[in-house]
Parts: C-alpha cells; structure tokens; sequence
C-alpha cells in the first residue's frame, strides 16, 4: 500500500507543478537541481614539435605554476565558441571555432561541482604568435610533454584523462556521485 501512496503523491505532484508558469517551473528546478559550472578548455599542441610534442601553457597570476587557455562559458555560449574565445584572450592565437575538435573525453566532470568540456587543436609554433595581456595572464609559452613546468593541480589531473603529465596513467578521480 505504500508504494501506491508514493506513486499517488508522486503524481498529484506532478500535475500541480505543470500547472504553473513555465518561468516559475523553471526557477524551481534550478533551486532543486545540482548545478555545474561549465568551462571550457583547449588543449593546443604544436604542429612541428618532434619527440613527445609540446604543448602551449599559460602562467597565470600568482605565477606558481602553469595551466592550460581555459576559462568559464557565457551564458547560452556553445562550449566550443567559448573555448575559441578564451583561447584568443589568454594567448592571443586566434582561430575560428571549427577548427577545434573535441578531445576523447570531451567533457570532464569534476567531483567540486564544475564540469570541463575540451577541445584540441594543432597549430604550427614557429608561424603562431603568442601574445598575452600581462594581468590576467603572465606568459604563454611551448613546453615538451616529457619536460613539463610545475603545473596547477587542476591542469595536472587534467591532463592525466589524456595521457599526459605527472598524473598520467593514474585512475582518474572517480566521478560525483548521482543526485
């Protein structure tokens, strides 16, 4: 019998919020729902680079340590465009957003509540000019796969979902659980 109540309550729930405004219904869900903040990455690598590869990283203020162009989508941007954006404001490389294709995995979801959807391109070093705003971005630089900078701890288990740097080959962090 109580399954039934449940499935009885469940339903009178349900016609009584599609009764209201869709703005309203809205609204709830996103009280009710857990929410991810949505970033969007790209992983840019050199075209000419010989040996392992090299990789573009940025060092970012306090300066401690490198991390990858990334930064948070704009609301209603398609992650690709974003990730096109950020590419061009933080490095200063510019490219039309097709030419990035989506990495394997292309999204990463983080157990804090973020989610990262990457993006590679290939660009040729010698014939791309790197220019950074000196505030929110310190240096861009090319770095070997085999000889990486000390890395964000985010870039670091980032990159390991690729194969690459310190944290390559470990597990990844398992993922959050459902709600």
């Amino acid at each position: 019998m109580i399954p039934r109540a449940r499935a009885t309550g469940r339903a009178f729930g349900y016609r009584l919020f599609y009764r209201l405004p869709v703005p309203l219904r809205r609204r709830l869900v996103r009280m009710a729902v857990p929410k991810y903040i949505v970033g969007a990455v790209t992983l840019v690598r050199d075209a000419e680079a010989t040996g392992a590869g090299r990789i573009l990283l940025l060092r970012q203020p306090p300066g401690h340590s490198w991390s990858l162009p990334a930064g948070l989508l704009q609301r209603g941007e398609p992650p690709v465009v974003g990730a096109a954006r950020e590419l061009h404001e933080e490095s200063g490389i510019r490219l039309s957003p097709d030419r990035l294709r989506p990495a394997v995995p292309n999204a990463v979801v983080h157990a804090k509540g973020w989610v990262d959807v990457v993006f590679e391109v290939t660009v040729p070093a010698s014939r791309t000019a790197l220019k950074v705003d000196g505030a929110e971005v310190l240096e861009a630089a090319w770095h070997p796969l085999d000889e990486l900078p000390r890395l964000s701890r985010a870039t670091a288990n980032l990159l390991a979902y690729y194969g690459i740097g310190p944290r390559a080959g470990e597990a990844p962090p398992p993922a959050p659980p459902s709600a």
